[in-house]
């Protein structure tokens, strides 16, 4: 399953209020990620935040189309909830009230991946 590590730049000293904003996050019904015509294009499967001094990574497991998962991430309300409650502690903002903001912002802020190893999964 691949991943994506997307990140976000904290003004310094917030780590605990940062840390607060994500206690209580909405995680979507489903992890089901539909695609432009309605029908899965992938899944989120796992998500994971971390953060030390002024950077906060989040990581995103999943399967299918990235596109697909940033615009589904993009219209969810827990993640818009989030973002909302950021604004305060980035040193620069960022462009997620749209659906077009946050997958251009997603993108650009993505970590580049230099190796990814995994073995399968069972499945239970």
């Amino acid at each position: 399953m691949p991943f994506v590590a997307i990140t976000y730049d904290i003004k310094g000293g917030n780590e605990d209020r940062v840390a607060e904003v994500f206690s209580d996050f909405q995680r979507p019904k489903s992890a089901v990620v539909p695609g432009a015509d309605g029908r899965a294009a992938g899944r989120i499967l796992a998500t994971a935040v971390f953060i030390r001094d002024s950077l906060l990574v989040r990581f995103i497991e999943f399967e299918g189309d990235l596109d697909a998962v940033a615009r589904h991430m993009a219209a969810q309300p827990g993640v818009q909830e989030v973002e909302r409650k950021l604004r305060p502690y980035l040193n620069a903002p960022r462009d997620t009230t749209t659906v077009e903001g946050f997958v251009r912002t997603f993108k650009s802020s993505m970590l580049r991946c230099v190796i990814q190893l995994s073995v399968p999964r069972q499945r239970a």
